[in-house]
């Protein structure tokens, strides 16, 4: 099977124990996460070959970092090496009415100084079957966006599926561009599009009526949102598949969740109430994963695709970390229905 390639910031993350707050912590958990690199992890733990391009300063933090990488068999080979340090984000994980709070350290990282032609895309994608990449990447800095674009057109230009995470994050773009002039001529070559309730609307100003996304009951529509993707693909012919990621947040440790996928019709996942989320950080990028693997795995079966994404982050939930560690066999389990979380022996 060809690889999938992911490109992307990988960051050292710095989290508070338990439900501590920031203020009340005398020692914090480190671990390693980033949008493109928690989608590796998860194909990787499905058995789907993946390269992770990124780039990262020679240091020892660096070497940790692409130590854990590899711990879960993904690729490495292709990581470009310079830069001064490894970004860094810190999380206060939120409890019932409080929510959570990320605060980012990632200014002059590694990969926000990479430039066109640092990383050769034609030798990373020569045996790829598949790019991805998410909107935080162009939101790094001007040099960023322009080795992502880099990449989106090898890949286009080789025949390779890409895809992307929306994924805004207002707080990253600062270096005088907006997701609204960057984005649209990368997102014009993917074939794959994913998004949640609020991404569409803050990009592109794509919004489903009647809808109001700070509502706390936990109620999604999934076909208010097929309107959103069909606006999608009509101001993105490319793309073949548009995908909403559809979270009811009644508080931070009770979610519903779910996820609609538009390509010939609308298709609607099942729907799960998450009562007890162990950490929600990484629960879009686990949807990505399952994705991607779900429509590689079920060529024909778009629905099948779109519940083993929604099945995969819905256990994502329970797994301390950014990333998925969740098995193939646990996943199907999940959509089977076996939820009971009985002991396995």
């Amino acid at each position: 099977m060809k690889k999938v390639v992911s490109f992307g910031e990988i960051m050292l993350r710095l989290a508070t124990p338990a439900y501590n707050r920031f203020i009340q912590s005398t020692s914090l958990n480190s671990t390693f996460g980033g949008g493109e690199a928690n989608v590796a992890v998860s194909l990787a733990n499905y058995g789907i070959p993946t390269e992770f391009v990124t780039r990262l300063p020679q240091n020892d933090i660096a070497d940790w970092c692409v130590s854990e990488l590899r711990k879960y068999n993904v690729g490495t080979k292709h990581i470009a090496r310079g830069g001064d340090r490894v970004g860094i984000y810190f999380l206060e994980t939120g409890a019932v009415a409080r929510a959570s709070k990320v605060v980012y350290d990632r200014a002059h990282s590694a990969i926000a100084d990479i430039k066109p032609g640092m990383i050769d895309w034609e030798t990373v994608l020569k045996d790829a079957q598949w790019f991805h990449w998410t909107g935080i990447t162009p939101a790094i800095s001007q040099g960023a966006a322009d080795a992502c674009l880099e990449a989106i057109k090898t890949a286009n230009r080789m025949g390779i599926t890409v895809s992307t995470d929306l994924n805004f994050r207002k707080n990253l773009w600062k270096y005088g561009k907006t997701a609204q002039e960057i984005m649209p001529a990368l997102v014009e070559g993917c074939d794959v599009i994913l998004g949640n309730e609020e991404d569409a609307e803050k990009v592109f100003n794509i919004k489903p009526e009647g809808f109001d996304v700070t509502a706390t009951s936990g109620e999604v529509n999934p076909e208010e949102f097929e309107s959103v993707c069909k606006q999608i693909k009509q101001q993105f012919p490319r793309a073949k598949k548009v995908i909403i990621t559809l979270r009811g947040s009644i508080n931070a440790n009770h979610n519903t969740w779910g996820g609609c996928l538009y390509s010939d019709k609308l298709y609607m996942s099942k729907r799960y109430d998450i009562t007890h989320i162990v950490d929600r950080v990484g629960g879009g990028d686990s949807f990505m994963g399952g994705l991607i693997y779900g429509l590689l795995t079920y060529t024909d079966d778009d629905q099948k695709a779109l519940e083993f994404a929604t099945a995969a982050s819905c256990l994502k939930h329970t797994v301390y970390g950014d990333f998925n560690l969740v098995s193939v066999a646990e996943v199907e389990n999940l959509m089977k229905g076996d939820g009971s979380g009985r002991v396995s022996r």
